[in-house]
């Protein structure tokens, strides 16, 4: 499938994620010390960032024009909407801030190189973290997917005070408008 315009999405044709518990271990736990690096060609390790963090992680962004990853990718639960999902943190990113986010961070398992020419297309004010490697996702033993010999992080927000998770967005949907729902949730429980 042709990925023309990764932003205009139909929901209601493309199947919800459901919640399979794969979080539900992750509120309480602590970032362990892991550096990742970032689209403003930085080392970052969310452990040692003091104040609230926000982290969206996402399977990973198209690229206009460019074949999907697999034909079937909008039916994967939870695959399709990264692009929109990126896009509204962008476009949150000033309220984000402004409701108590000290950072707000994307993760995926794209290579730096990659997730920095997306984050420069799409004017992000934010980095993206690479998780190339999959260490982040291993320690935290976030929840994964398999697709065309990859694995991909599944999508989901977390929420991290002084180095402490302390709340989590799973699953999506639709990816659009996690953003709102996550400075929706800054509001209602400040710093």
């Amino acid at each position: 499938m042709n990925q023309r315009n990764l932003n205009e999405v139909d929901w209601s044709k493309i199947p919800a994620p459901v919640d399979d518990g794969a979080t539900a271990h992750l509120v309480g736990m602590t970032i362990p010390p892991i550096s990742l690096r970032a689209t403003d060609d930085t080392m970052v390790t969310l452990s040692t960032l003091p104040g609230r963090i926000v982290v969206f992680a996402y399977p990973r962004t198209g690229e206009p024009g460019k074949i999907a990853l697999v034909d079937d990718w909008d039916m994967i639960p939870g695959a399709r909407g990264c692009t929109p999902q990126t896009c509204a943190f962008r476009d949150l990113f000033a309220d984000l801030k402004a409701a108590g986010a000290s950072h707000v961070f994307g993760l995926s398992t794209q290579d730096n190189v990659y997730q920095t020419e997306m984050a420069s297309r799409l004017h992000l004010p934010f980095p993206v973290l690479s998780d190339e490697k999959l260490e982040l996702a291993r320690a935290l033993r976030l929840p994964t997917m398999d697709v065309a010999g990859l694995t991909l992080i599944k999508r989901l927000t977390l929420v991290v005070d002084d180095g402490r998770i302390t709340h989590v967005f799973y699953p999506v949907f639709p990816p659009d408008q996690n953003a709102s729902e996550v400075l929706a949730w800054l509001k209602e429980n400040p710093v």
